[in-house]
């Protein structure tokens, strides 16, 4: 694992009865980066997820996470390293008021001492929250059920943010929104690696983007040479023919 790199996956593989849903991937996320996992619908995105957040172990391979082998770990466990993750579909406790729900994250997460209140003000801001902050979860629309979803994530503190599609479901004003935020918590410090669908996106605000098809990871580089290449455009951008 390079020193650069937060994560680092090696020749991980995952099977449902029979079926390979991740194999063989390999690849590193470079520290303080944006890196977009893009693929159609059952390559493997919310697979590679669950096998690195601990919901799912992999057959093979391992999963190394600042320098710590974390192959098979609990999601516990991974959260308390730095892990969290930000789920496509929003949860939230709808009757409690948008910092209840921050701040329910900022008592979870990476373990060690933190101060809650200021961890719920600083998740309420990244996530462009704040003035929001006394309204119940059940009254927001969906771009702010969206931001919430990341501000709880970002309440955990984590040095290794997943996000699931936060840009799904959004208006083109909402999504600007949401890339924006995206760089906000990049530059708070936090690494992120996004599952997106939505290319232009993707294309605007990814470092690194890797495409998988099918469980096999066919693709890795800058958003311009993925744009351009041939394997990408056949399996998931399309032709124009």
């Amino acid at each position: 694992m390079s020193a650069q790199s937060i994560l680092s996956v090696r020749g991980v593989s995952r099977s449902f009865r029979g079926l390979k849903a991740v194999n063989e991937v390999s690849f590193e996320v470079p520290r303080g980066s944006i890196c977009s996992l893009i693929g159609p619908n059952g390559a493997g995105k919310s697979t590679f997820f669950n096998l690195v957040t601990g919901y799912f172990a992999p057959d093979s391979g391992t999963i190394t996470f600042e320098g710590r082998d974390i192959t098979g770990f609990s999601p516990v466990q991974v959260a308390h390293l730095g892990v969290a993750r930000a789920f496509q579909i929003a949860k939230p406790f709808p009757g409690m008021s948008v910092t209840e729900n921050v701040r329910i994250g900022a008592l979870f997460g990476r373990a060690g001492p933190r101060d809650v209140d200021a961890v719920t003000t600083q998740a309420l801001e990244l996530a462009g929250l704040a003035a929001l902050h006394d309204r119940e979860a059940r009254e927001l629309t969906v771009g702010q059920l969206r931001r919430l979803e990341v501000a709880r994530a970002l309440a955990a503190r984590p040095s290794l943010l997943l996000a699931d599609e936060p840009c799904a479901g959004l208006n083109p004003t909402e999504t600007a929104e949401m890339v924006t935020i995206l760089r906000r918590i990049r530059d708070a410090g936090a690494t992120i690696v996004l599952v997106e669908h939505d290319m232009p996106a993707v294309m605007q605000i990814s470092d690194t983007v890797l495409v998988l098809e099918a469980g096999s990871l066919i693709a890795q580089g800058k958003p311009e040479e993925i744009a351009r290449d041939p394997r990408v455009i056949a399996a998931y951008l399309g032709t124009d023919e």
